[in-house]
């Protein structure tokens, strides 16, 4: 299968929640490659890196999200950029 790689910005209560730390556990169980980094605007924002059928998971597990978020929005656009191995937390952009 080919890898595909997806950039995807989660709007709603995600900061506080442990969303980037939830999306690194999740994101890692299926094995997709990328990152997660909380936004100045109050949103989440990764790129998805692997198979399609798993990036495909991984965006519907962010429409939900961890217990405590309230997820109103999931943009989704293409990562046209190469994507490093293994899942990583990054800083506030």
């Amino acid at each position: 299968m080919s890898q595909q790689a997806v950039h995807v910005r989660i709007v709603g209560r995600v900061q506080g929640v442990w969303y980037r730390g939830w999306t690194v556990d999740a994101a890692t169980s299926l094995g997709l490659s990328g990152w997660v980094r909380n936004r100045r605007d109050g949103s989440v924002e990764a790129v998805f890196s692997g198979n399609q059928s798993a990036i495909d998971q991984m965006i519907e597990k962010c429409r939900i999200g961890p217990h405590s978020a309230r997820v109103d929005q999931v943009l989704v656009e293409p990562e046209n950029n190469e994507v490093q191995p293994g899942f990583n937390q990054l800083p506030t952009d």
